[in-house]
């Protein structure tokens, strides 16, 4: 599911002409905001949002000043509160994983802030979602930690 596109952006880069750290992330974002939208969690409707509770950035590729680039979404997990997304950012069109990202997002009442059980019609997109996903091939940068060992 492709959830943002964009170019790569002049003031993303850096002296070697390498999208800075920083922007693979804001990338993510942006395409998180764009999966909040398509499973119905909408801010400004019912005071509800997703926050990130734990994130791994994985950089795989170099991504270049002016480079097209498109961001996937998938659902590898979720529960009555939380969901577990993957996001891998790739040159438009191209199958190639340039970065990935795994992603624990909670539901939140803004109210509180607390944290809220999805809507029945939230928890029937992320379990048709999840349902359509199984059969994509593993996610390869997913469950990962940092060590030396």
């Amino acid at each position: 599911m492709i959830t943002y596109q964009t170019a790569v952006l002049e003031e993303w880069v850096d002296y070697n002409g390498h999208l800075r750290d920083a922007f693979y992330l804001l990338i993510f974002s942006y395409a998180t905001d764009a999966f909040m939208e398509r499973i119905g969690v909408d801010p400004q409707r019912d005071n509800h949002s997703l926050f990130t509770l734990e994130c791994h950035l994985n950089f795989v590729h170099e991504v270049k000043r002016g480079s097209e680039v498109q961001v996937r979404t998938r659902v590898l997990a979720h529960d009555r509160k939380r969901v577990q997304v993957y996001h891998t950012l790739h040159r438009h069109g191209a199958d190639e994983v340039l970065a990935a990202s795994e992603q624990m997002l909670l539901h939140v009442d803004l109210q509180g802030p607390k944290s809220a059980i999805f809507g029945a019609a939230t928890a029937a997109v992320l379990a048709g979602l999840f349902d359509q996903q199984q059969r994509l091939p593993v996610a390869e940068y997913a469950g990962r930690r940092i060590g030396l060992g």
